[in-house]
């Protein structure tokens, strides 16, 4: 099976560079007929899929081991082959902020220093200014200080949303799942959680409310009442896969630089930490199980944060000022001094 996803992976990467190929001819293109037939063909080419990566190979592994377990336990079967596979070790990226080194030298050469991204508050609240006009701007707005992953912000309800108690509360979730979209529950039993909303949120929230009734009205009976909070112009739910790659047009057209939807989750701990919000407090935003995995996974800190640490480190330590001798004498001159390791 592993045999397989790997050879499926090859087909999934190909499949994506083709259509990127197509995509980028079609911007050269002139002529709106020479357009048409372009953008026709990319239309029948199979969507962007994402691979399963070495993380994701691991949890398969994991839930294939422990169903292979309770077989065992049933007297089904003797020996569990899960328990054997030997797959590549995964090296979790470190998260790294996009500061403005760090955007000049990706400007210059289009490599990202790291796989995972974070921007700053200034390229956030950009990012948000950017998109005022989108109709999903208010989803965006609840993964940037939420942390919702996206799987959760397509599948919010509106009944999931308490403007009066100004909470959200996550309790399912739509999933890509070899090329359809499901519904689920949330990741764990730790993601079925309720989201506290500050007061920009729930305005943000109302506007959305305004605007999607407004929409509901123009499709009159085109509207299809999927049950979503957030839903395309006539009313089905968003799926998973297209909402990364709407993401990703609309970090284009911001001018920012590149990030994964999911590294929002990650500037929204960033920035919940810097802030001087408690792990555990993080922890539940995020619905994370446990605390370890909160602090493990979003320790990228944002400069400006780091050296003012280092600083109040600084200022912990007691040191006794020394005073420098006039030349010739051994006594020291109270006049002046200096801090810091003497020669």
């Amino acid at each position: 099976m592993f045999a397989g996803i790997a050879e499926q992976n090859i087909e999934i990467e190909e499949s994506n560079a083709l259509r990127h190929a197509a995509i980028d001819e079609l911007k050269a293109l002139k002529g709106r007929q020479r357009r048409r037939t372009a953008r026709a063909a990319i239309a029948e080419m199979p969507p962007f899929r994402r691979p399963a990566g070495p993380t994701t190979q691991r949890h398969i592994r994991a839930t294939l081991r422990a169903a292979l377990n309770d077989a065992i336990a049933q007297g089904l079967i003797t020996f569990n082959p899960a328990a054997h596979v030997e797959l590549d070790s995964v090296k979790r990226p470190k998260a790294l902020v996009w500061t403005d080194d760090r955007v000049a030298q990706w400007q210059a050469t289009g490599v990202k220093p790291s796989p995972v991204m974070v921007w700053t508050p200034e390229q956030a609240g950009a990012f948000l200014d950017a998109i005022g006009d989108d109709d999903l701007c208010a989803l965006f707005h609840l993964i940037v200080f939420r942390g919702l992953r996206r799987g959760e912000a397509c599948g919010l309800r509106p009944e999931d949303l308490d403007l009066k108690a100004q909470t959200l509360t996550i309790a399912t979730q739509l999933v890509a799942f070899g090329g359809q979209t499901l519904e689920g529950t949330p990741k764990s039993d730790a993601g079925d959680r309720v989201v506290a909303l500050d007061r920009k949120s729930v305005k943000v929230l109302k506007r959305h409310l305004k605007r999607q009734r407004k929409a509901r009205e123009r499709a009159g009976a085109a509207w299809v009442d999927s049950g979503r909070l957030f839903t395309q112009p006539t009313g089905g739910w968003i799926e998973p896969d297209r909402l990364t790659a709407r993401f990703e047009r609309l970090t284009r057209r911001a001018g920012l630089p590149p990030i994964r939807l999911h590294d929002l989750r990650h500037g929204a701990a960033t920035i919940a930490l810097a802030a001087g919000v408690d792990r555990k407090v993080v922890q539940e935003m995020l619905g994370h199980a446990s605390i370890g995995l909160t602090s493990d996974t979003y320790t990228s800190v944002l400069p400006e944060v780091a050296h003012d640490a280092a600083e109040a480190a600084a200022r912990l330590v007691p040191r006794q000022k020394r005073s420098r001798a006039h030349p010739g004498s051994r006594e020291p001159n109270s006049s002046t001094s200096t801090d810091g390791c003497v020669a």
